[in-house]
C-alpha cells in the first residue's frame, strides 16, 4: 500500500504546472504529481525534477493514495469542459473536506458552478487565479485564491511560501473572497493587462510612427520611463523587446505580423463591466483593438483605398516625448481606476468583501501587470477602505493634473495626423465624461421618450419618480414600465 506523503497534489505538468510543482519543492513541501499522459510524470521525474522530493504517479488511483489527508489536489488544466470532466474523474477518490484548486484561468461563473456542486458533496473547491506566467510559476507568482474558505487554512502556508514577496516582504497571495471571487479578480487582473498592453503599443506607434524615433531611442526612452512614474514588468520587457535582433541581425519585432491573439480573459471583463452596466471602457477598446488587429487582409485593402501620407512632425520631440510618458501614466490611472471601479461592483453584487488594498498587493509582484505605481494604489485603499474611485484619491487627483495637459495633446496629435489610439481616447474620453455635472443623457431621455415612451425623470422632482410627454399631442399619456438592464 502507498504510504500518503505527499502534502499537495497537482495534475496537470505543461509548463505551468511543473514550475508551480518545482517552486512547492523548494519550499519544502512534498509533492505528488499526475498527468493524463503519464510519458510526461516520468520525463518530468527524470528532467527538471530530479533529485527533487516531488512523487510521480501513474493512476489517479495511485496518485490520491500518496496524498496526506485532508487531500488537497490542485489542477492546472485547460479551462472549461477538461476542468469538469477531471472533476468527475477525482470525485470517486475524494471523501468529505477534501480540496481541488482550479489554478486554471477558469471563467468565475464555472467557478461559482463547482464551488456549490462540490460544497453540496462536502469537497472543498478553490478557484485560485495565478500571474507571472512561467517565470513566476517557477520563482514566485501571484496567487488570488477564492472559493471555500474553509480550505485556505489547509493552503495558506503553502500559496503564501511560493508566491511572490512585496518589497516589505508581504506575500502577493491573501484570500480573496468566496465562490467564484478569485477568478474574478484574475479576470480583471488579465483585463487590466489587455489595458495595459495595449496603451504601451499606441505609445509605442506615437513615438515612432509619428515622432519618428528609431526603435533604439524608443528603447532608451522605456528604460528611463522604468525608472520614473511608469516602474513596470511590462515596461520594463519592452525594452528588451526594442533591444532583440533575429538571427539576421535585423530588428525582430519588424518581422513579427501586426495579428495580436487573446484568449478571453479580456472580453469576459468587458462583457462583465456591461453587465453591471459600467463604463470599464478601456479595457473594452483594449479588446476591440485586437479584433481589428486581426482583420489584417482587410486592412490592407482598405488601405490602399484610403492612402494618408502622415505629415512630417516639425514640433518639439523631447517635449511631446514628455507628453506621451504623460499620456500613458494618466492612461493607466484611469484603466485601474475602471478596473476596481468594476470590482467594487462586483463584490457589492456577490457578496465578496473584496479587500482592495489587499489586491493590489497581490499584484505588486509576481504577476504581469507588477509596477511600482500599485503600491500608490494600496495606500489610497489602506487610508479609505470605502474609496469609491482612485480619481478621489488625493494622490490620483494630483498624478492626474500633472499629466492633463500632455495627455490631451498626445490624443489631438493623433486624431489630427491619423495615429490610430483607441485607448487614450477611451481613458480620456471616460475621464472628461466622469468628472462632467451635466451630462447630455437628458436629450437621450427625451428621445427615448418621444419614440417609445421610456419616460424620464426630472431635475426639479426627487429621484425615482418617473414622468412621461405626449410630444406630438397624438402619442396618448401610456408610459411604458421603468427598468434597467
Amino acid at each position: 500500500m502507498t504510504d500518503a506523503i505527499a502534502d499537495i497534489g497537482l495534475i496537470g505538468l505543461a509548463v505551468m504546472g511543473q514550475n508551480l510543482v518545482l517552486n512547492m519543492n523548494d519550499h519544502g513541501h512534498t509533492v505528488a504529481v499526475f498527468n493524463r499522459t503519464v510519458a510526461k510524470v516520468d520525463a518530468f521525474l527524470d528532467g527538471p525534477a530530479k533529485g527533487t522530493n516531488v512523487v510521480g504517479s501513474h493512476s489517479l488511483e495511485e496518485f490520491f493514495a500518496t496524498l496526506k489527508r485532508p487531500r488537497k489536489v490542485m489542477f492546472m488544466v485547460r479551462a472549461g469542459d477538461a476542468v469538469d470532466a477531471l472533476i468527475e474523474e477525482c470525485l470517486p477518490f475524494l471523501e468529505k473536506g477534501d480540496i481541488i484548486i482550479d489554478g486554471g484561468n477558469s471563467h468565475f461563473p464555472d467557478t461559482e458552478r463547482r464551488y456549490s456542486t462540490l460544497k453540496e458533496k462536502g469537497i472543498l473547491f478553490m478557484g485560485a487565479g495565478i500571474s507571472g506566467g512561467e517565470e513566476g510559476a517557477r520563482h514566485g507568482p501571484s496567487i488570488m485564491p477564492g472559493g471555500n474558505k474553509d480550505a485556505w487554512p489547509s493552503v495558506k502556508d503553502i500559496f503564501q511560501g511560493i508566491a511572490a514577496k512585496s518589497k516589505e516582504g508581504e506575500p502577493c497571495c491573501d484570500w480573496v473572497g468566496d465562490g467564484g471571487a478569485g477568478h474574478y479578480v484574475k479576470m480583471v487582473h488579465n483585463g487590466i493587462e489587455y489595458g495595459d498592453m495595449q496603451l504601451i503599443c499606441e505609445a509605442y506607434q506615437f513615438l515612432r510612427f509619428h515622432l519618428g524615433c528609431s526603435v533604439e531611442e524608443i528603447q532608451s526612452i522605456f528604460e528611463k520611463w522604468n525608472k520614473e512614474e511608469l516602474d513596470s514588468y511590462l515596461i520594463e520587457i519592452s525594452a528588451q523587446v526594442f533591444a532583440k535582433k533575429d538571427t539576421d541581425g535585423k530588428l525582430l519585432l519588424d518581422k513579427i505580423l501586426d495579428v495580436a491573439g487573446q484568449k478571453g480573459t479580456g472580453k469576459w471583463t468587458a462583457i462583465s463591466a456591461l453587465d453591471f452596466g459600467l463604463p470599464v471602457t478601456l479595457i473594452g477598446e483594449a479588446v476591440f483593438a485586437r479584433c481589428l488587429s486581426s482583420l489584417k487582409d482587410e486592412r490592407q485593402k482598405i488601405a490602399e483605398k484610403y492612402p494618408e501620407k502622415m505629415p512630417a512632425f516639425t514640433g518639439n520631440k523631447s517635449e511631446y516625448i514628455d507628453y506621451v510618458k504623460h499620456a500613458l501614466y494618466a492612461a493607466k490611472i484611469i484603466s485601474y481606476a475602471q478596473g476596481f471601479m468594476l470590482m467594487r461592483e462586483a463584490g457589492k453584487v456577490n457578496n465578496w468583501n473584496l479587500q482592495y488594498g489587499s489586491i493590489a498587493l497581490m499584484w505588486r509582484g509576481g504577476c504581469i501587470i507588477r509596477s511600482a505605481f500599485l503600491g500608490m494604489i494600496k495606500k489610497a485603499y489602506d487610508k479609505n477602505p470605502n474609496l469609491e474611485n482612485l480619481l478621489l484619491d488625493d494622490f490620483f487627483q494630483k498624478e492626474m493634473n500633472k499629466c492633463i495637459k500632455g495627455f490631451r495633446k498626445i490624443v489631438s496629435a493623433s486624431a489630427e495626423f491619423g495615429v490610430p489610439t483607441p485607448c487614450f481616447n477611451a481613458a480620456l474620453a471616460f475621464y472628461d465624461g466622469y468628472r462632467s455635472k451635466t451630462l447630455p443623457a437628458n436629450l437621450l431621455q427625451a428621445l427615448r421618450d418621444f419614440f417609445g415612451a421610456h419616460t424620464y425623470e426630472r431635475i426639479d422632482k426627487p429621484r425615482g419618480k418617473f414622468f412621461h410627454t405626449n410630444w406630438t399631442g397624438t402619442g396618448g399619456d401610456v408610459s411604458s414600465s421603468t427598468y434597467n438592464v
